[in-house]
């Protein structure tokens, strides 16, 4: 199996390029979360790619961090944010694990088409519920690939096999759910949708 960094590394560019697959759906998903969002809103976001969902938000928030752990993504996401003149969002490489901030520091933190990317996504949502200010909200947009048998599943079985694939974790709703829950999560908002991610609003409870 092909190391992610390596793998998103060597597909940064023909990413960058690629457009995004629903624009109906992703300009709903976009509108939906800024409604959490006010001038003064700090916000962490994991897994960001080439930047282009910070990019949107940036107007409508105080700061945004973004990481990633492909370098060539975030050299990418700095040029667009520079070109569109973004001003307020801080690009960096990191893992969520090795990425250094205090507890309690941001109002909302974003995971879009991440958390099925890693194999520990419970860790990754416990250390979402503790970067998170009381009353703040998580935002993910997650694949559940094992609530269905699809061309997809077979496909990720054969390039893994031929180390052609990063890792993917078949997840199911139901176990994505249990993870949020286990964390302390309170669900605020949550599509369901056939044939779409599971696109999931959830609140840290207030003190």
């Amino acid at each position: 199996m092909v190391r992610a960094v390596d793998f998103w590394d060597a597909r940064a560019e023909k990413y960058a390029k690629s457009p995004v697959g629903d624009q109906e759906v992703y300009k709903e998903k976009l509108e939906t979360t800024q409604r959490y969002f006010d001038t003064d809103s700090q916000v962490f976001e994991f897994g960001c790619g080439t930047g282009t969902t910070a990019i949107h938000h940036a107007p409508f928030v105080q700061k945004i961090v973004a990481t990633d752990i492909s370098s060539k993504m975030i050299e990418i996401a700095r040029k667009k944010a520079k070109g569109a003149n973004i001003t307020n969002v801080e690009f960096q490489c990191s893992t969520l694990e090795d990425f250094e901030v205090a507890d309690a520091s941001f109002d909302v933190v974003m995971a879009h088409n991440i958390l099925h990317l890693l194999e520990d996504p419970e860790q990754a949502i416990r250390i979402s519920y503790r970067l998170l200010k009381p009353g703040g909200v998580f935002v993910t947009s997650t694949g559940c690939l094992g609530d269905s048998f699809s061309h997809w599943r077979v496909m990720l079985i054969i390039m893994k096999i031929l180390r052609k694939a990063p890792y993917v974790n078949v997840l199911k709703r139901v176990t994505l759910e249990r993870y949020f829950s286990n964390a302390g999560f309170e669900v605020d908002l949550e599509w369901n949708r056939k044939k779409q991610a599971a696109f999931i609003i959830l609140k840290k409870p207030a003190d």
